[in-house]
């Protein structure tokens, strides 16, 4: 079988203030993505989600595993998918649809077959896979990079300019509750997700990518009284809980892809905190 796993349970903020830097790591860190030939997924109970990676040498099916008491993946669920290596494609129940660099797929709830493929393997699609319960099935759909809702936000001024790529969203492709995008920093700007925030409606997951050789990016999260940091590496993410705040800062710009579930759609809904307020 080609597809791993592992479980994450949550943890309150009360419990997260006690953490040293490998509880940190261990609990909200994802550092096994874009293997060779194999499927890597997080099993998350923040909203039931699911963050994981299928990087095909040859062709990769996407398996149910036992969390999900499931007789296939996606039998109660919705899959958003990014690719991040070279070209690809996925099939889905014999229809298969093409991704370039960083164009995007949303498939929905119902689909059985799920077959992961490079154009080249030895410079393979590496499809980064974020996945959350479904109550009802929508079309399967691709989205390009160039089909994507932009929007321009932060300045050069304050190390924060960058594009926000909307990609499986509301107005670009119906799902039931999962959201991703990707978001770009302009040279010269380290700073994403500033002013931070937090969503209690909603849990998020980071993946960070375009991080060159020899740089990190720094993960803020924590409660925005009471915050912590994760040092990452390119093609790593970090699972930020719902009373987490979720920003990061770079030693170069860099790309990050957000991802997330939960109570709404509501892209706007969230409960900013003043930067001189964070601790």
């Amino acid at each position: 079988m080609s597809v791993s796993y592992e479980t994450r349970y949550a943890s309150s903020p009360e419990a997260v203030k006690k953490y040293d830097t490998t509880e940190l790591r261990d609990e909200f860190l994802i550092d096994n993505l874009m293997e060779k030939g194999k499927i890597n997924l997080t099993y998350t109970h923040y909203d039931r989600y699911i963050a994981g990676s299928a990087v095909p040498d040859s062709p990769l099916k996407l398996e149910t595993i036992d969390p999900l008491k499931a007789q296939y993946f996606l039998e109660r669920r919705e899959l958003g998918i990014i690719n991040v290596g070279g070209s690809g494609s996925v099939e889905v129940d014999g229809e298969t649809f093409s991704l370039a660099h960083k164009d995007a797929l949303y498939i929905g709830q119902g689909a059985k077959s799920v077959i992961f493929k490079s154009d080249d393997s030895s410079a393979p699609a590496k499809f980064y896979l974020n996945s959350a319960p479904a109550h009802t099935s929508y079309p399967t759909k691709k989205v390009s990079l160039a089909e994507a809702n932009k929007l321009e936000l932060g300045s050069l001024e304050t190390a924060n300019h960058r594009t926000v790529s909307q990609m499986i969203i509301g107005g670009i492709v119906t799902t039931c509750q999962l959201q991703m995008g990707m978001t770009e920093l302009k040279t010269g700007s380290v700073w994403n997700t500033m002013p931070a925030h937090v969503h209690d409606r909603r849990m998020e997951v980071y993946f960070y990518l375009d991080v060159p050789e020899g740089q990190s990016v720094c993960h803020f999260m924590g409660q925005p009284h009471e915050t912590r940091h994760i040092w990452m590496q390119n093609h790593e993410a970090v699972i930020s809980p719902p009373w987490s705040i979720h920003c990061g800062s770079g030693t170069s710009n860099y790309t990050f892809i957000w991802g997330m579930a939960g109570e709404n759609l509501d892209y706007g809904d969230m409960d900013v905190a003043k930067i001189t307020d964070l601790r």
